[in-house]
């Protein structure tokens, strides 16, 4: 593997990573040329929402190839381009040969959710004070326990142990939720997505963890849950609210999470005709909302 390194103004940042990509890049970076510097800017953007700036006052582009020939041809291509006016070639670079893998896996160590549950990589023996655990390792579908929200999910349903209540698990992901809640005595479950695979990704989730999930897209939902849970993103849980407030039965709990702090009112008035949301938990700026149906 072969990187091609630019040196690019802000306003080119799009045009030359939209180039690289149509040259088959294989993938293209952006980061602050002046990162650790006095000029290095902060840029913070929202998960769910369009970045601030497509780049930095001075961003390194950094084009991934598979043969050194194709990076010095993306770079020979883009030097007479009107768009690239301003910006740079750094040079074409090896990449020093990795065990991928390996560097991967280094990434994903266990994850406590309380003192004995535990969210454990198959490569990785479980600590010797987990109780229950969910073997899942890192895949195409969101959700490995890492990321404050489906911790806090997670902690819910190990302090509510919902033993034979029924379970819905809707925007299922990897289904991290609906396994854990199995591994809490919850039966049956019920676990939907709208991406084909997510719902895949949750039934091979389920089926390593020895669970049994009734999986698939969310046209197969049917009935009232005792407990219905979803981690999705502020926008369309306030779409769904109608929806997800059905599914919950008299006496049931509502459970949502990837609500940032800030947008706590926004979801309590968007579910305030059904349910009296309240924050159940918070996290590193996340927090989770739950409420009980009357």
């Amino acid at each position: 593997m072969y990187e091609l390194v630019l040196l690019v103004p802000e306003a080119g940042v799009e045009p030359v990573g939209d180039a690289l990509v149509a040259l088959d890049a294989l993938s293209v970076s952006v980061e602050d040329a002046d990162a650790l510097t006095p000029a290095e800017q902060a840029l913070f953007g929202e998960p769910g929402m369009p970045p601030p700036k497509e780049g930095w006052n001075r961003s390194r582009v950094v084009a991934l190839f598979p043969q050194e020939a194709a990076a010095r041809e993306a770079a020979a291509l883009l030097l007479p381009q009107d768009f690239f006016g301003g910006s740079q070639v750094l040079g074409v670079r090896a990449v020093a040969d990795q065990d991928w893998v390996r560097l991967t896996q280094s990434q994903f160590d266990p994850v406590e959710i309380t003192p004995t549950f535990w969210i454990v990589p198959t490569w990785h023996e479980p600590p010797a004070a987990a109780q229950e655990v969910i073997r899942l390792d890192p895949g195409l579908a969101f959700g490995t326990g890492t990321h404050p929200t489906t911790r806090m999910c997670l902690r819910w349903i190990a302090t509510h142990a919902p033993r034979g209540h029924r379970v819905l698990d809707y925007g299922c992901g990897s289904g991290i939720l609906a396994i854990g809640a199995a591994k809490f005595g919850a039966e049956p479950i019920v676990a939907v997505d709208i991406d084909p695979a997510a719902v895949e990704s949750t039934r091979l989730n389920a089926d390593a963890n020895g669970v049994r999930l009734q999986t698939g897209l969310p046209d197969v939902v049917d009935g009232h849950f005792d407990v219905v849970l979803a981690n999705i993103l502020a926008t369309p849980l306030k779409v769904l609210a109608p929806l997800l407030c059905e599914r919950v039965k008299a006496g049931g709990h509502l459970v949502l999470a990837g609500i940032l702090a800030r947008q706590e009112d926004e979801l309590r008035e968007a579910y305030a005709p059904w349910v009296d949301l309240r924050v159940g938990d918070e996290e590193d700026g996340w927090i989770l909302m739950t409420a009980r149906k009357a």
